[in-house]
């Protein structure tokens, strides 16, 4: 049986600490905190997508994403900036659930393009995307690191 596909409630907070961490190696019970404020609580916007994969077992994965306007240059599109799979959901099409309704819900919100930014050394988040049809967009990452520079 595929995994119920339903907007995030404030109770799925511990699940989604839980399967963050096995995927990260760190819970980040404060970071969730406030981003299931943001996405869940009385001042969640209408271009927020929160969503949950519910499976027999309680919560099999989750995603969150939300539409960014002109950034850089951007013309508005829906942004995932995260989604996560319980272990035990893995290759089951939990999160291409997910991003399908993720997909419908930037529609309805009148965007046309979806973005997401991945880990180069993270091979099944980055296979993930690749085999749902992501590619390489407009812009490229640049970083610089802040300690102090040796002259």
């Amino acid at each position: 049986m595929g995994a119920h596909v339903r907007a995030l409630v404030a109770s799925d907070l511990p699940e989604v600490i839980r399967i963050d961490a096995a995927h990260t190696g760190q819970e980040k019970p404060a970071y969730w905190r406030a981003v299931f404020e943001r996405f869940c609580g009385a001042g969640a916007s209408r271009a927020t997508v929160g969503l949950a994969a519910e499976g027999e077992r309680g919560l099999d994965g989750y995603l969150f994403g939300e539409v960014r306007e002109v950034e850089f240059g951007s013309e508005a599109c829906g942004w995932v900036f995260a989604v996560g799979v319980d272990e035990r959901a893995l290759r089951r099409g939990t999160a291409s659930a997910l991003l399908e309704e993720a997909r419908l819900r930037f529609v309805e919100l009148g965007v046309a393009k979806v973005r997401t930014m991945v880990a180069r050394n993270d091979v099944p988040v980055l296979s993930f995307f690749r085999a749902s049809g992501f590619v390489g967009g407009p812009f490229v990452q640049l970083e610089l690191p802040l300690q102090e520079r040796q002259t």
